[in-house]
């Protein structure tokens, strides 16, 4: 396949886009938050390569993964790595918009997601990635009002939605989800360093929950002084 890479991430191997959009370390995060102990059918929504739900397959032996993307470059790049990663039997992938899944997926335990972030018009836009980086990057194609209500669909009652989001729409971010009926239950920063304010954050909302919220102890990603992962990041790794 022209203009990929096949790298290797936590023991599996991913071919990505050589110029678009690659992944970074938030799957990996947002995999380890996970804590729903015996999942049995999860879907990644805006899979991208397909990393998020191929680390939670790994994770979570017993348990069906639905990839869901809808730019076709990514989609073929999750089939291709299903199969390399030797996951056919578990994990398919959907060529779907999440908007207009309705009755395409219902009923499911757990919904992740690494999701466009930026307001349009705001951040640079990678020249190498073009539209592909755009879409994954900026509220382009996808709101977040329109990711949680189609989340809060396709999960069952008491069902887990877990995503990765930037600090600064934290309150957008709970005003979306309660708007779709997901309660948010568990929230997690992370910070580059102890010190230095909080690059992403991780929540955990659960689908007809009752009103709590757990705010966890901040995550760090690397040693002070250092440029090595922390001890917890540095397992996550090893999952």
């Amino acid at each position: 396949m022209g203009g990929t890479t096949l790298d290797s991430i936590g023991g599996l191997s991913i071919r990505q886009p050589l110029r678009g959009y690659r992944f970074s370390m938030e799957p990996v995060l947002l995999s380890a938050f996970v804590s729903l102990r015996a999942p049995k059918r999860i879907a990644d929504f805006g899979a991208g390569s397909g990393v998020i739900g191929l680390f939670l397959a790994r994770r979570f032996p017993a348990a069906k993964v639905t990839l869901v993307e809808m730019q076709g470059e990514l989609y073929d790049l999750c089939l291709s790595n299903i199969e390399h990663n030797g996951l056919s039997g578990r994990v398919d992938a959907l060529r779907m918009d999440i908007r207009q899944m309705r009755s395409a997926l219902s009923g499911l335990d757990v919904v992740v997601s690494n999701p466009p972030f930026r307001r349009p018009g705001t951040g640079r836009i990678s020249k190498k990635g073009g539209g592909q980086c755009a879409t994954a990057r900026h509220e382009k194609d996808l709101e977040l009002d329109e990711l949680c209500a189609s989340a809060a669909r396709a999960l069952r009652g008491r069902g887990r939605f877990y995503l990765v989001y930037h600090p600064e729409r934290l309150v957008e971010l709970m005003d979306s989800l309660r708007d779709a009926r997901l309660e948010p239950k568990r929230l997690r920063f992370v910070h580059g360093r102890t010190g230095l304010e909080a690059r992403m954050l991780l929540m955990e909302a659960v689908r007809e929950g009752s009103p709590g919220l757990r705010v966890e102890p901040p995550l760090y990603i690397y040693k002070d002084g250092s440029d090595e992962y922390s001890q917890e990041v540095s397992e996550m790794y090893m999952v």
